[in-house]
């Protein structure tokens, strides 16, 4: 457990590559006493292709950029009505294994979406986030130093069609849903908050600390 507040930061629409160089440099440069933090935003379009990626699996990009990152996993969506979650942990001293985390990002989910009567559930061969076969969150996550960063992404309520121009997360045909097609969470601020205190309860972390963007 730790002995610090967690920092969640709420970060409004951004785009994907200063987050990403911004969840970088944060890791890189902090400290064994630096408070781990959890950063909610919700991104203008892009593809994301992680390390793995295969280019057969983006089918037709069109004016939606492609960006190359350091998480696991194949290529997926990200945009407006679509909550991402990064998770910027100290895992060493949360004594948290990699395994443990990747469950908890799923099951926060889960336990999330449970009060709405909606059965989410993971797959043990294919990371994420399921409602019927069909898939609602993605995962993919970066250690580096003994530091997580990189997270998951829940579709709210978006446009999913720009899923159709890709194989999301490698798998062809896969069809994707959002939790306001369920009776689920509608928007984002209170998606967020859901999603953050469910994880942060799954990973024994009591105290946090909510703060509007980066600090000055």
């Amino acid at each position: 457990m730790s002995e610090q507040p967690l920092i969640i930061r709420q970060l409004g629409r951004q785009d994907y590559a200063p987050i990403w160089h911004a969840m970088q440099a944060f890791t890189d440069q902090r400290s064994a006493d630096t408070p781990d933090e959890i950063w909610l935003v919700e991104h203008n379009p892009v593809f994301t292709q992680g390390q793995a990626g295969k280019e057969e699996h983006v089918l037709a990009p069109g004016d939606i950029p492609v960006v190359k990152v350091d998480r696991g996993g194949q290529v997926t969506y990200h945009g407006p009505g679509q909550q991402m979650m990064y998770i910027l942990l100290n895992i060493k001293r949360l004594t948290v294994g990699v395994r443990e985390l990747v469950t908890a990002l799923e099951q926060c989910v889960v336990d999330m979406l449970k009060p709405y009567g909606i059965d989410a559930y993971p797959k043990a061969d294919a990371p994420g986030v399921y409602v019927d076969g069909r898939k609602i969150c993605s995962v993919g996550l970066r250690i580096r130093k003994g530091c997580s960063f990189h997270g998951l992404a829940l579709n709210i309520n978006m446009d999913l069609s720009p899923f159709q121009r890709i194989n999301p997360c490698g798998y062809a045909g896969l069809e994707m849903i959002h939790s306001a097609q369920l009776g689920g969470p509608d928007n984002l601020p209170e998606a967020g908050k859901l999603l953050s205190q469910a994880f942060c309860r799954l990973i024994h972390i009591e105290q946090t600390d909510y703060r509007e963007g980066f600090d000055d």
